[in-house]
This record gives C-alpha cells, structure tokens and sequence, in this order.
C-alpha cells in the first residue's frame, strides 16, 4: 500500500508532473539552518508540517542514499555525503565562480584589511554565497560558501534585485510577501532605495540593515548567458569598515569588477 504522504501527487490538479514525495524530501534536507550539524525526526516534523511516520519514512531513504547519516546513539541525522556531492557538482559548473577568483581575490586586497569579498546567487528568497574571499583579520566577517542573507535587507540582495528582469523580481516579491505580508511596504521601500543607489552611485548599500554591526556594497554581476544575475558584494565589520571608506575607496573598484564580470572578464 502507497503512503499517501509519500505519494507523488501533483501540487495541485494543474500540475500532473509535481512529485510530491521528492519535494518532500527535499524539504527535510532544507530544515538544516546555518550552524546546525544534527537534526531529529521531531525536527523535521517540527519545520516541514509533515507527519513523523512520513518524516521517518523520508529520512530512511535519505540515508539510504546518503544525503543523511544517522546517529543511532543520539537519534540525529547530519547531511551526509552526497549532499556535499551535489553542492560541489553546482559550484564546479558554475563559470562564472572561476572567473571571479582573481577579481575577488584583488578586491579584498585591497587597503583595507577587514574587508570580506562574496560573490552570491539568489535561491528563494536569499542570496545564498557562491564564493567568497575572507579577510584575515581575527575580526572579520565569519561567512562561507552556502551562507544565505535576506534578499531585501543586505547589499548583495539588493544588488540581485536592481539587476533581475521585472518578471524574476516579480516573483521575490510575491515569495516573500506570502511569508511576509506585513513587510510588503518596508521591502518595496527597500528596492526602490537600493534602486536610486544603483542609478547613481552603480551599486547597492546596507549600512547596518543586514545587521547593525555589517556594512556592505553591492553591485549585479549579468550572466554571459543574458538569464540570470548575482551579487558581488564588499564589506565588513562596521567599526573597521566606515561608510565613507567604503565608498571612496572601493565604489569604483567594486562597479568596475562587477562590469568586467558581467563581460567575461
């Protein structure tokens, strides 16, 4: 007999290709927040709404097929090895990482020490890190490859949105309003400065948005192929990193990368 919380049945009577049960366990491996190593079936059931039979039955396969591990001693899963698999297969496909090495690599060397260069993609309603440069100071920016920000309230968020087409755009605003609807007005507001900073400056600011301790600039960086837009993004530490530094010292440098990017560079 077919669990019919298993069941691939589409999302609704439009949709007759929707697999649910891939969604779903899609969503179990989604639960696992930054800085979370093991999660329990109470978890998953707990963040996804599903039923803890129909949970458990998810998290066998998962492990199965290794994108979990389970600890029998402690009753918890960690994301196993075929989930680190797949996110190496993204990155190593995506061109435009490798030609942002050098770039990035030039940028964070530049006179500020603190500074923290990230190249980021949008996924859902983030822009979720696909790169990035470090600065070597003890007190920095702790960001790694996979960290995710919210997409209208960070430079490198703003930067994706001034620089999608109005359909994608669209699209993060009607997401994050069905999450959000009370935020609707302050994220329009959002856009609209960030899209008056564009315009004159070429690139984005947050200076305390993200997080009252980070500011950040962020300019689009345009797919080679027409579709698609990232982030490129220079900030750090708000104590070690004034805006008015920031600006006069990396605005330029930071537009022009993002335009070299943008044309193969």
């Amino acid at each position: 007999m077919i669990d019919p919380d298993l069941a691939g049945e589409p999302a609704d009577d439009k949709d007759r290709n929707f697999i649910t049960a891939l969604a779903r366990g899609l969503d179990i491996l989604r639960c696992f927040q930054t800085g979370e190593t093991a999660l329990t079936n109470q978890d998953f059931a707990a963040r996804t709404g599903l039923p803890k039979p129909t949970v458990s039955r998810l998290t066998y396969t998962l492990c199965a097929l290794e994108y979990l591990v389970a600890d029998p001693r402690t009753g918890t899963y960690q994301l196993g090895a075929g989930v680190l698999q797949l996110g190496f297969s993204v990155l190593s496909s995506m061109d435009i990482v490798d030609r942002a090495r050098d770039t990035m690599r030039a940028l964070s060397n530049g006179p500020n020490s603190y500074i923290t260069v990230a190249l980021a993609e949008a996924y859902q309603t983030d822009a979720v890190y696909v790169a990035v440069e470090k600065s070597m100071e003890n007190v920095s920016l702790t960001m790694h490859v996979g960290a995710r920000l919210p997409i209208f309230h960070s430079a490198i968020g703003r930067a994706m949105l001034v620089g999608m087409d109005e359909e994608d755009r669209g699209v993060m605003f009607e997401r994050t309003k069905a999450k959000d609807p009370e935020g609707h007005a302050g994220r329009k507001a959002a856009f609209a400065q960030a899209l008056s900073e564009y315009e004159n400056l070429g690139y984005c600011c947050s200076y305390g948005d993200w997080r009252p301790d980070v500011n950040g600039i962020a300019a689009p960086v345009f797919a080679l192929s027409g579709r698609g837009v990232y982030g490129l993004n220079v900030g750090g530490p708000s104590f070690h990193v004034k805006k008015k530094h920031l600006e006069r010292a990396y605005g330029r440098l930071l537009v022009d990368a993002a335009a070299g990017l943008s044309k193969g560079g």
